[in-house]
């Protein structure tokens, strides 16, 4: 069992000085105010860079501020993919997030593996899978683009990029705390408090801890699918008059959850059910299974004003993650596929970007950035070499010399005994009639079998960019956009064995050619090394033009790019593989506007991908998980819709709508079929939609009630991109439901929630490494949950 970590102990003392001052507050104060604030509002967004209306912005964006978040609950990164048309976030765990926007997924975990969807947090890249879920609170908005931004936020945001603006410390007293309690022994403990320390300089606290056990039970001890979150924020704010400013940001987060619950529907747990949705699952090292996490970041933004016309922004940034996760890969009580992974980076970034504005028709920007990256992931593994051989061998059934009808029939291959007694007793394997080996020869297979890889990643890159707007007319706008890079990319490998090499990886790589096995068991591969260094240029045209007051539109031409990409594959000899630079040609034209007396606003967007070269993501043949490998072209073509309607100061509302056809073409440029001609993207649904209601009425005597139920819907989805059957999801749409009253003129909110209220059984993920064995697993999405919590605001 784990102990409660030292942050988490640092956060309970800063809860109990956050509320100090929060109860010897004598009136309301700013932050108390916007409590009345309209909850679902147009906001003021800084994706180009300058302070818009999200109305005003040419781009396909979804911007909601940090009160609406906290209104509707919004506590996780999957809570905020559930908002926005086009953008999906499968979270396993922290460790292992999978961002996907219009059709394209950003998750590898590999140290090599550039991103294709980038996640900021004030202006400071923090794509990396492994450390890029953060804990979203004390927010002041979320800002989601969708469509290649490399002019904007760099050489990781070739669809699109998620942007987490945090509130920063300001010259006047604020603070806050909520507490909750529910079911799965869910608690959540959160805070704020902002106080000026002299007449330039200011001090904002924020810390958050939530913890639930998990709604998944482990007969083999403990529970799984569980959640442990600690974090702190501390920041200045340093006023040097007139518009110049220094924020200096500081975070931290802690997570350690219990294990994922990844559980097969092949192999019965001991209490003989197959049933995946029951609850339960069976994997064998119990309570060591889990992740233990850490991300430290260390931000500091500077305004600058030169002149009228010109101001200098920067951003600089240090970030690091380590973290170690353990887990099951063949979801069941067998110890044939134990996993670990250890994975550590860190990264420095800066940026000097001039901007320039003088009241008239031209304003822009330029600058260069800089970006150093490193850190490796190492891959442990360890099996019952006895337990392994016979989990294997019903892959081998087919096409094997000597056997009856092509099939072999063993005792351990009985599996659909609930004890799994010959699985856990078997002592020696019977080889399968490979040439050279006599049929029923045994082999000495051991109870313990250990190896482990690492792959190693370096990046060092250098950009210099421009972006500019002419106002042609008082209607018509023109923007050019311009980014070059230049970057050094270091990849590395190394596998180790432990205790000599296995038999099985000796018998199993000679098997009939016609027999999928991966080479699971490695060879030993010496630490060794590839190096390049690419050029590149992104950009963007686009065209907006203002139809009315009440109207824009624009059109726009874009290129994206995800990076060259050097691997060495799991389990092959340690030679790397150069994948060249996935590109994408986007075509986008949108409407955004209002009516009804503004009491109606609306997004509307439709766009057309071509990609060459796609990076897609597929078995590996030869070893664990997946590779990259060069999928030709690709298209995606979609729409994407979004309403906010305020029929009152009571009642307002929210709807958005996606559709993306995101597939493999059929040929590639030489006319050849391509291996996955057809095949849709994985993790994008054709169709996605959600809306919400928040109803607020008078219940008398300075109270004030509200009702706010959300829904979100997913058509079919494929985990894999070789859409293989039953490594799906259908469709499927949750419910949930929050209420409470408020009282004490807005500073306490006493409220209740829901999720998932129609309890709708659902998948987040299938196939993993399992798949690679013909044995896939499959993650459960959560059942229904609920909490009370109370909140106050001084």
């Amino acid at each position: 069992m784990r102990r409660p970590t030292l942050l988490a102990s640092a956060i309970h003392a800063a809860l109990v000085l956050v509320a100090a001052p929060a109860f010897a507050q004598d009136a309301p104060t700013a932050g108390a105010a916007s409590v009345d604030a309209t909850m679902i509002d147009t906001i003021v967004v800084t994706a180009q860079k300058r302070e818009q209306q999200v109305q005003e912005v040419p781009i396909a964006i979804s911007a909601y501020s940090g009160e609406f978040l906290e209104g509707f609950g919004i506590t996780g990164m999957d809570d905020i993919g559930n908002l926005v048309p086009g953008l999906e976030v499968q979270e396993q765990s922290p460790n292992n997030p999978g961002f996907v926007i219009r059709g394209i997924t950003s998750d590898s975990g590999a140290s090599f593996s550039p991103p294709r969807v980038s996640v900021f947090q004030d202006g400071i890249a923090i794509s990396r899978a492994r450390g890029a879920v953060v804990q979203p609170f004390d927010l002041e908005r979320v800002e989601v683009l969708r469509g290649p931004q490399g002019t904007l936020f760099g050489r990781g945001a070739q669809v699109g990029a998620v942007h987490l603006v945090q509130k920063k410390a300001f010259q006047g007293y604020e603070s806050g705390f909520t507490v909750g309690l529910g079911s799965d022994e869910w608690r959540r403990a959160s805070g704020y408090a902002n106080a000026p320390l002299s007449e330039s300089l200011a001090m904002r606290l924020a810390v958050y801890h939530e913890k639930n056990q998990g709604f998944v039970e482990n007969l083999s001890g403990g529970h799984l699918n569980g959640k442990d979150t600690s974090a702190l924020r501390l920041s200045f704010g340093l006023d040097l008059g007139d518009t110049n400013r220094v924020d200096v940001i500081f975070n931290h987060q802690v997570d350690t959850p219990p294990g994922t619950a990844f559980r097969t529907n092949v192999l019965p747990t001991r209490a003989g059910s197959r049933d995946l949705f029951d609850g339960t699952a069976d994997l064998n090292r119990g309570e060591q299974l889990g992740l233990d996490r850490h991300v430290t970041g260390f931000t500091v933004l500077g305004q600058f004003a030169i002149n009228e016309s010109w101001s200098l922004s920067t951003i600089s940034g240090w970030r690091e993650f380590a973290s170690l996760e353990e887990f099951d890969a063949d979801g069941s009580q067998l110890n044939a596929l134990e996993f670990a992974e250890d994975a550590e980076g860190e990264q420095w970034s800066h940026e000097f970007r001039f901007n320039y504005d003088n009241g008239g028709a031209f304003r822009g920007f330029g600058g260069v950035s800089w970006f150093k990256e490193e850190g490796f992931q190492r891959v442990p593994f360890s099996t019952d070499e006895r337990q392994l051989g016979a989990l294997l061998s019903p892959a081998l059934r087919a096409g094997v010399a000597g056997a009856t009808g092509g099939l072999i029939q063993l005792p351990v291959v009985s599996p659909l005994n609930p004890n799994l007694t010959p699985f856990l007793g078997y002592t020696s394997f019977p080889a399968l009639g490979i040439p050279g080996i006599p049929l029923g020869t045994p082999l000495p297979l051991r109870a313990s079998h250990r190896e482990e890889y690492t792959n190693f990643g370096e990046v060092d890159a250098m950009d210099v960019f421009a972006d500019g707007t002419w106002s042609v007319t008082d209607r018509f706008d023109l923007t050019l956009g311009l980014r070059g890079t230049r970057e050094d990319v270091r990849s590395g490998y190394e596998a180790l064995t432990f205790g000599g090499l296995s038999p099985l990886g000796q018998v199993l790589p000679a098997a009939p050619t016609n027999v999928a096995i991966p080479n699971i068991l490695f060879r030993p591969v010496a630490r060794r090394f590839a190096e390049d260094t690419y050029s590149s240029a992104v950009g963007r045209v686009v065209a907006a033009y203002r139809f009315s007051d009440t109207l824009n539109g624009y059109a726009s031409v874009s290129r994206g790019r995800r990076p060259d990409v050097i691997e060495f594959p799991t389990g092959g000899n340690g030679t790397p593989n150069f994948i060249p630079a996935e590109v994408v040609l986007s075509y986008e034209i949108g409407l955004k506007g209002t009516a009804f007396g503004e009491a109606l606003t609306y997004d509307i967007a439709v766009f057309d991908y071509d990609y060459s070269d796609f990076q897609a993501s597929v078995l590996n043949p030869n070893g664990i998980g997946t590779i990259t490998a060069n999928g030709g072209n690709a298209s995606a073509t979609g729409g994407e819709l979004s309403l906010i309607l305020r029929a009152s100061e009571g009642l307002q509302a929210f709807f958005t709508y996606g559709y993306v056809d995101a597939s493999f073409d059929e040929r590639d440029d030489a006319g050849r079929r391509q291996t996955l001609a057809g095949n849709r993207f994985r993790l994008t649904p054709e169709h996605s939609a959600s809306a919400g209601l928040d109803w607020r009425f008078g219940v008398g005597d300075g109270l004030a009630a509200y009702v706010r139920p959300s829904w979100n819907w997913r058509s079919q989805v494929f985990f894999e991109d070789q859409n293989q059957r039953g490594i799906e999801q259908a469709g499927y749409g949750l419910v949930d439901v929050r209420v409470g009253v408020e009282f004490g003129d807005g500073r306490w909110d006493l409220g209740a929630f829901v999720k998932n209220a129609g309890d709708r059984e659902y998948l987040i993920d299938a196939g993993n490494t399992g798949l690679n064995f013909g044995l896939p697993t499959f993650i459960v999405g959560a059942p229904r949950t609920w909490g009370v919590e109370l909140t106050g605001r001084f």
